[in-house]
């Protein structure tokens, strides 16, 4: 018996949110393992800036990705310049408010859902119609855990999330034979976009909350999203791998 392949040769990919966090680490280790790889975030410097360091020929468009016309942009560019599609990473996501749901002001609410949840749908339909259609592929979706609880601060958050949990399931079952969809569920990493949470003297009382006694890096996601797009998970979809140092089964005394 061999070990598992996951090399991903020649394949073309996409990554949304691309130029910093979890998202770059998912660049950088399918670059790394033979993709051609696209990235795509807001900022024309910050991607620029992260496709050097990614290397391996990485490719950017900057492109908000809740912007129907700049999405179909770094499809239609992917196309002409690299000539398909094999693997989408929605990746960007937003947070743009704390609090009780029942306090939640509407803009806000529509906001996080129009990123996390609608943007993953759009790209998803663009990737489908340009390539995966005809020539098939892999989809993985970037949730959360929170997808799975409540939460007193992040609610908002969370249900989008949980909705990106079964939006997965469903283009999976839509989408077979032809493309594979799937998503990881990352507990707290260390990012940028989670600092408040962990910063400082915060990251060994967070770390306590977890089985593993510590956080999650964002080569512990990248490594599981590199798996779900390449072949060695080609049995596998409408799935969700849960990465969150067994934060999700802890002893109840502990919560």
């Amino acid at each position: 018996m061999t070990g598992i392949e996951t090399n991903v040769d020649d394949k073309v990919a996409i990554v949304t949110g691309g130029s910093r966090g979890i998202g770059k680490a998912v660049a950088a280790a399918l670059a790394a393992s033979g993709a051609r790889v696209m990235i795509t975030s807001r900022k024309a410097d910050v991607c620029e800036a992260a496709a050097a360091e990614i290397g391996h020929g990485c490719r950017w468009r900057a492109a908000n990705v809740s912007d129907a016309d700049a999405a179909a942009g770094v499809v239609n560019d992917t196309m002409s310049e690299l000539g398909s599609i094999d693997i989408l990473v929605n990746n960007a996501a937003t947070n743009p408010y704390a609090g009780p749901v029942i306090e939640a002001d509407i803009p806000r609410w529509d906001k996080t859902f129009q990123v996390n949840l609608t943007s993953p749908l759009q790209w998803a339909q663009l990737v489908w119609n340009a390539s995966m259609k005809e020539n098939g592929g892999a989809i993985v979706n970037v949730a959360s855990v929170g997808g799975f609880v409540t939460s007193r601060y992040i609610g908002s958050y969370n249900i989008s999330k949980s909705a990106l949990l079964h939006l997965t399931r469903q283009l999976a079952a839509e989408l077979s034979p032809q493309v594979r969809v799937n998503a990881v569920a990352p507990g707290l990493v260390k990012t940028d976009f989670a600092k408040f949470l962990w910063e400082g003297e915060k990251e060994a009382a967070a770390a306590e909350h977890y089985p593993l006694r510590r956080i999650g890096e964002v080569d512990d996601i990248a490594k599981a999203v590199h798996y779900l797009a390449s072949d060695a998970a080609g049995w596998i979809t409408g799935q969700t791998i849960v990465l969150d140092g067994g934060g999700l089964i802890r002893f109840g005394e502990e919560i």
